[in-house]
C-alpha cells in the first residue's frame, strides 16, 4: 500500500512539472479558436489587432422585452488577450477583451439608430492542460523506409484542455447582458496529425444560466507552409436560445517575426438562417515577454545552500507575479537554478599496486640482510688485523 501511494505521488508531480513553454512563441490569433496548452511559467503575452464588422440584417428577440430587433450595422475595433502563465506550467490566466466604435440601424421594431464606444467583451479566465499526448519519434527509425513514413495512430489521441471564465458586464450598452455577469466554459482540444498539420476544436457554453446563452463550436485547421509562414482555415457555429443559427467561415495566415514576436491577417464570412450575410477583416500582432526559467530540483547540499543563488522576492514582486522582477539570465538569456543531491565524500588515494609493492618489500629486505653481512664481515677482518 505504501508503494502504491508513492507512485501515486511521483505521477502526480510528474503531471505537474510536464512542460509547456516553448522556444518559440505560441499564439492564438488569428484564428478565434483556443489551444489547450498554455504559454509557460512566467511568460507574458499580448495579441492584439484591429478589426472591421459590417453586419448584415441581424434579427433578435428580446425575451424581457418580449419584442423583436432587427438591425444592421458596422464597428471598428481592436481585440486584445492578455495571456500569462503560473503557479504551473500546465495553467494559464487570460483577460479577453475587445474595445469597438459600433453603429446600428434598427428596422424593428421601428426605424432607428444606436451608437456606442467602449468595450464589447470583458473576460477573465483560466486554462488548465488535463492530457498531453505523446508521439514516437519516426526520424529515428532507421531500419525501414515505410516505417519512418507511416503515420502514428496515436496522433488520432488529442491533447484536452479546460476553461472556466467570467463575463463581466462593463460593457457599452449595446452589449451590455441585462442579467449581468455570467460564466463561461469550454473544452480545447489539439491533435498534431503531423509536424505540419494541425486540427484544434472548441466547444464552448458562453453566457450560462442566462437567456442569452449561446453554445459554439469552431473547428480550426493550420499547415505550416515554411518555419516562418503558416495558413488556417476555419468553421464556427453559434447556437443561441432567441437569435437563430449563425455559421462563419474564415481563412487568413501568420508570420513569425522571431521567436517572441508574429504578425497575422484574416477574412470571415457569416452565415445565418436568415440568408443576411456578414464579413470581417483583421490583422494583428502578437507578442511575449519570456522571463521563463528551467528549474532542475534535484536535492539538497549537506550545508541546504543553492549552488545557484536564489532571487529573494519582493511583496510587489509576488503581487505582479514577478513582472517587473530583474532579469538575470546566463548569456544564452536563460538561467537553470540546480540544487546538487546529498552524497558521501571521501579522500581521494593514488591506486596501489600490491605486487609491486610486496617486491619492493622483499628487495629492501634482503639489500638489509646484505649490508649487516658486510658490517659483520668488515669488523671480523679488522679484529684479526689487531691480533697479529
Amino acid at each position: 500500500m505504501k508503494s502504491f501511494f508513492t507512485t501515486l505521488l511521483l505521477l502526480l508531480l510528474a503531471e505537474f512539472s510536464y512542460g509547456q513553454y516553448t522556444e518559440v512563441i505560441n499564439s492564438r490569433r488569428p484564428g478565434f479558436s483556443d489551444t489547450p496548452y498554455s504559454v509557460g511559467t512566467k511568460v507574458y503575452q499580448v495579441e492584439a489587432g484591429l478589426f472591421y464588422k459590417n453586419v448584415g440584417n441581424y434579427l433578435y428577440y428580446d425575451p424581457l422585452l418580449e419584442e423583436s430587433f432587427s438591425y444592421s450595422g458596422s464597428s471598428f475595433g481592436s481585440d486584445i488577450m492578455l495571456r500569462t502563465g503560473q503557479f504551473f506550467e500546465r495553467l494559464e490566466f487570460s483577460l479577453d477583451m475587445a474595445v469597438v466604435s459600433e453603429n446600428r440601424d434598427f428596422t424593428l421594431p421601428d426605424n432607428y439608430s444606436e451608437s456606442a464606444f467602449g468595450f464589447s467583451k470583458l473576460t477573465l479566465g483560466a486554462k488548465y492542460l488535463v492530457y498531453k499526448p505523446e508521439y514516437a519519434d519516426k526520424s529515428k527509425e532507421i531500419r525501414s523506409w515505410k516505417a519512418r513514413h507511416s503515420f502514428d495512430k496515436r496522433r488520432l489521441i488529442p491533447a484536452v484542455g479546460v476553461y472556466a471564465g467570467l463575463n463581466t458586464n462593463l460593457l457599452t450598452k449595446l452589449h451590455k447582458n441585462p442579467e449581468g455577469i455570467s460564466p463561461r466554459f469550454g473544452i480545447y482540444t489539439q491533435n498534431d496529425l503531423s509536424n505540419r498539420l494541425i486540427v484544434l476544436f472548441n466547444f464552448i457554453a458562453d453566457k450560462v444560466f442566462t437567456e442569452e446563452a449561446e453554445n459554439t463550436y469552431i473547428m480550426t485547421v493550420t499547415y505550416t507552409l515554411h518555419e516562418n509562414w503558416s495558413v488556417f482555415a476555419e468553421n464556427q457555429g453559434f447556437f443561441r436560445k432567441n437569435v437563430p443559427n449563425d455559421f462563419q467561415f474564415g481563412a487568413g495566415g501568420a508570420y513569425l517575426i522571431n521567436p517572441n514576436m508574429q504578425a497575422d491577417f484574416s477574412a470571415r464570412m457569416i452565415f445565418d438562417e436568415r440568408g443576411d450575410n456578414t464579413y470581417l477583416i483583421g490583422g494583428g500582432l502578437s507578442w511575449r515577454l519570456d522571463k521563463h526559467k528551467d528549474k532542475i530540483i534535484v536535492g539538497k547540499v549537506d550545508n541546504d545552500e543553492n549552488i545557484m543563488p536564489q532571487e529573494k522576492k519582493s511583496f510587489f514582486n509576488t503581487i505582479t507575479f514577478g513582472l517587473f522582477a530583474g532579469k538575470k539570465s546566463s548569456n544564452s538569456g536563460k538561467m537553470r537554478q540546480v540544487k546538487t543531491s546529498k552524497v558521501k565524500t571521501r579522500d581521494l588515494q593514488a591506486p596501489v599496486n600490491k605486487k609491486a609493492q610486496k617486491a619492493r618489500k622483499k628487495q629492501n629486505q634482503r639489500l638489509v640482510k646484505e649490508q649487516k653481512q658486510k658490517e659483520k664481515a668488515q669488523k671480523k677482518h679488522n679484529k684479526k688485523s689487531e691480533n697479529n
